[in-house]
């Protein structure tokens, strides 16, 4: 890994991806600060443990502590390529025809989504803006009324307009894919705060003689997420290699070789999408809080969709399930990959060409999706029983969601390094040398 970013550091196109993403980063995180006029972020105190809070908050960096410009982050972003993306398996045929027109049509859904993205951001701004506003006791806008929420939701949508198109210019000139980075540097940028929240729960205010007992805790507490972190890398990185052999190859090289399939093929996909599509239900409830508060339908779908219940739990992983098999089918499909190696002329070793090839490549899929579906459910659920169990504070930030970002962002980043790295090692292979054609000539 040192060797790597040594290398990266000593070419000049691959410092200059690296020092533009970290200059885009850095203007990011001090838009995280700028606060919306007309708002008191200090009466969202009040509400720091609400599940909503701290879901928003990896999505915006940290910035929705702040009320800042950047408060709803990329989350509704997130969102508007969940619905395209569903809409695209055979229930709007428009949109199945674009997805298969190659970079025009996934130009034609990149605007559709950046629409429906304007639309969500307007609508959740607001509601979360009226839902916060009515759990801090009226103190977070200062003058509640339309033209004050309607002037508060154009400057969050504008930033996370803003915030998209940051993470737009990092995936075309910088490094690693942009709206991950941003959700990465947030999350990373507020680890010192979680380790300030376990000194103030466990070790501040305690006496000297029993300051063993919670020291030990917080001790074992950062063993565990240590080995967790470890845990998740090694399955990030494992992967299975299938066979291929080719009928017809150039003089001299290799007649066979494989084609290597993540055992977690979804990535950490699946945990961004599930956590922002919990947050967007509990942004709609928020519009009936003052009202519907307490009845009883309110009660149940406010536990669904809180990642700090039981309930809310279970459905977090479930989700999270689910999306681990829909991404891995988006991410590599079989029909496609069947077609593929038609036209290279290799095939799998005792798999016919065609179809079956491609039941061979799903039923595949299928078994590595489920055990990446229960690693990355195990993974995020562990922390959020922890939490109950021990009774820790959810704002803490150090849970099983944000190290499977950290850990999967981290090591992408790097395969995209070392990728970076290496095409430069050997591009005197792959470009002609202008004095050979003179020579030539």
């Amino acid at each position: 890994m040192l060797s790597t970013l040594k290398s990266a550091f000593g070419d000049k196109s691959i410092r200059k991806k690296i020092l533009f993403t970290l200059l885009v980063l850095a203007i990011f995180r001090l838009g995280a600060y700028i606060t919306v006029p007309g708002v008191d972020a200090k009466a969202l105190q009040e509400v720091a443990s609400s599940g909503l809070v701290n879901v928003l908050n990896i999505f915006s960096g940290g910035g929705l502590t702040n009320y800042s410009i950047f408060a709803m982050g990329v989350s509704p972003y997130i969102t508007a390529q969940i619905v395209v993306q569903l809409l695209q398996m055979d229930i709007v045929p428009k949109f199945v025809e674009w997805g298969k027109q190659g970079e025009v049509g996934r130009l034609k859904l990149d605007k559709v989504t950046r629409r429906l993205t304007i639309v969500l951001a307007f609508a959740q701004s607001i509601g979360i803006t009226a839902g916060f506003n009515a759990l801090s006791s009226l103190h977070l806008v200062e003058n509640p009324g339309i033209a004050t929420y309607a002037s508060i939701g154009l400057i969050l949508t504008a930033g996370t307009m803003l915030t998209t198109w940051m993470g737009d210019m990092i995936t075309d000139k910088g490094i690693g894919q942009g709206v991950s980075m941003i959700i990465f540097a947030g999350i990373v940028a507020n680890i010192p705060t979680g380790f300030e929240g376990l000194y103030r729960q466990y070790i501040q205010g305690t006496p000297t003689s029993d300051l063993w007992q919670p020291a030990l805790f917080v001790v074992g507490l950062i063993i565990a997420m240590l080995v967790i972190v470890t845990f998740v890398t090694w399955v990030q990185q494992a992967e299975r290699r299938i066979p291929i052999q080719y009928t017809r190859r150039a003089t001299g090289s290799a007649k066979s070789s494989y084609l290597p399939l993540k055992v977690n093929v979804a990535g950490v996909i699946p945990v961004i999408f599930a956590s922002a599509f919990i947050s967007t239900p509990q942004t709609i409830l928020m519009f009936f809080t003052k009202n519907d508060g307490s009845k009883g339908w309110f009660k149940f779908m406010s536990e669904l969709f809180n990642m700090q219940t039981p309930i809310g739990a279970t459905f977090y992983t479930l989700l999270i399930v689910v999306f681990t098999f829909f991404y891995a089918f988006v991410q590599v499909n079989p029909e496609k990959l069947s077609e593929n190696l038609q036209k290279q002329g290799s095939y799998i070793p005792g798999v016919w060409p065609g179809k079956s090839t491609q039941l061979f490549v799903s039923h595949l899929l299928m078994r590595l999706s489920t055990v990446g579906a229960l690693f990355l459910g195990i993974v995020s659920l562990i922390p959020l029983v922890a939490q109950n169990v021990w009774n820790l504070n959810s704002s803490i930030g150090l849970g099983g969601t944000n190290l499977l970002i950290i850990v999967g962002v981290a090591i992408e980043t790097m395969n995209q390094i070392k990728g970076l790295t290496m095409r430069q090692e050997y591009v005197g292979f792959i470009q002609d040398d202008p004095k050979d054609d003179k020579g030539d000539k």
